[in-house]
């Protein structure tokens, strides 16, 4: 995450109750009155004149700490005020993608010809906007863009009871999901750090045989058993509809080793940067990452570790079973 790392580390031990956010609330004071004593300290080991001069910049930074604070509840409103300046700006974006409604200087059948294919709208636009994002292009799979070809949409919202925001992916009928909405909402402890509390996604109803975040396989039984039928199981694969699938906080009394505490807030973190991608990035600037105008400014030229040098077809004994039905998840 680009913000806020040391803060999710407060935030994502657990899913904090009241009583579990007073406590952090407490170790988070008794840390700054360690911090005082720290700076007590330094004041006292200054001489006399210099001292007076740190005491008057302190009281410079307390004017500026109270405007900083007026600053982010006018900045609030003044995005709450844009927000819903911009939505018939990107309502008119989605009847123009999705076909609704046609651009001037277009005619109904008036531009085809007979071997050019009658397309509405623009396809696959949510699609290549996402894929010329460096950090959403990672989590995209070949197996995944036939399914987000159905993507007609995507808005965001923030929520206020938690504080958070939502992002709400609307879907054409597809042969992958039932669901004709998928949903991402992350509650926040603190927007302007941010801490995040914890992410919840939709529970994808996949159609059986069409579940692209796992693979069903079947073991072939060893040579001389007396059980000749094969071993069904299914395995996590990487696709961008983990997405919706969160990590999930243990409970507080659940004991985690450093380094699956140190691996939980990796995914912590990737996962709200991929959330911010496509709250701060992709919505409001849709069609120049289509285009690849964004792309251009934004990408800065990083090469990123090539997943998929770890194969999928790994061990010899299993075969995927692509047409068994997998359980609905």
């Amino acid at each position: 995450m680009t913000q806020g790392g040391d803060a999710l580390d407060l935030a994502s031990k657990a899913e904090l109750t009241p009583e579990q956010k007073a406590a952090l609330v407490m170790s988070l004071k008794n840390k700054l009155e360690g911090l005082v004593a720290q700076h007590t300290d330094v004041l006292e080991s200054l001489a006399p004149k210099v001292r007076k001069r740190v005491d008057v910049l302190r009281a410079i930074q307390s004017k500026h700490d109270e405007l900083e604070a007026k600053f982010i509840e006018e900045r609030t409103a003044l995005e709450a005020k844009y927000l819903k300046l911009y939505e018939p700006l990107y309502s008119k974006r989605s009847e123009i993608v999705t076909g609704v409604v046609e651009v001037d200087g277009i005619t109904k059948g008036g531009d085809e010809t007979p071997a050019e294919p009658k397309e509405k709208g623009v396809p696959d636009f949510w699609l290549n906007a996402m894929k010329n994002n460096e950090i959403l292009a990672e989590e995209i799979q070949k197996r995944d863009e036939e399914a987000l070809k159905y993507l007609k949409n995507i808005e965001w919202c923030r929520i206020d009871d938690p504080k958070g925001f939502k992002i709400v992916f609307s879907f054409d009928a597809n042969p992958f999901f039932k669901n004709s909405v998928l949903t991402k909402t992350y509650h926040m402890i603190d927007e302007d750090d941010p801490i995040l509390e914890k992410a919840i996604g939709t529970e994808i109803e996949w159609y059986p045989g069409k579940c692209l975040t796992k693979r069903v396989l079947q073991k072939k039984p060893k040579k001389g058993s007396k059980d000749t039928k094969p071993i069904i199981m299914t395995q996590e694969r990487k696709s961008f509809f983990n997405f919706f699938n969160p990590p999930q906080v243990p409970d507080v009394d659940e004991k985690i080793d450093e380094d699956t505490a140190v691996q939980l807030q990796d995914q912590m973190e990737q996962d709200y940067d991929i959330g911010s991608a496509i709250r701060e990035k992709i919505i409001p600037h849709a069609v120049s990452w289509f285009t690849g105008e964004a792309q251009d400014e934004d990408y800065d030229g990083t090469i990123l570790e090539d997943d998929e040098n770890n194969s999928e077809d790994e061990e010899d004994d299993y075969d995927e079973d692509d047409e068994e039905d997998e359980e609905d998840e």
